[in-house]
């Protein structure tokens, strides 16, 4: 699998934006995903986290009730909805594949997408 995210962007405090991820592979519909972020000088972290037919989803603490994780496998594509954008939030932002029980990802980091919260 081959994924690539877009979206990202420079936003005020309280703004949305909407992330994307495009799937490459036949097996895209058969893997749960995720978005992860990474804050400069921090460790990655999973943020959001969606079955593989959707019905289920996981999020940080930190993000619920402000990021909606969604998928469309018919096109291949995972979103991330966030609203209500905080300056903690900026990040890049990485999709990938994970492992449903353990929210471990799988190795097929993509390029991310860049996301900065102004105050």
């Amino acid at each position: 699998v081959q994924l690539q995210a877009s979206g990202g962007g420079l936003v005020q405090a309280w703004a949305s934006l909407r992330l994307s991820c495009a799937a490459s592979g036949r097996t895209f519909s058969i893997y749960t995903m995720g978005w992860f972020r990474q804050a400069p000088g921090k460790e990655r972290e999973l943020v959001a986290a969606i079955s593989i037919g959707g019905a289920s989803t996981d999020y940080a603490d930190s993000v619920k009730g402000r990021f909606t994780i969604t998928r469309d496998n018919t096109k291949k594509m995972v979103y991330l909805q966030m609203n209500s954008l905080k300056p903690e939030d900026t990040a890049i932002y990485y999709c990938n594949a994970i492992r449903w029980e353990t929210r471990s990802p799988y190795n097929y980091w993509g390029q991310g997408t860049l996301v900065t919260v102004s105050s």
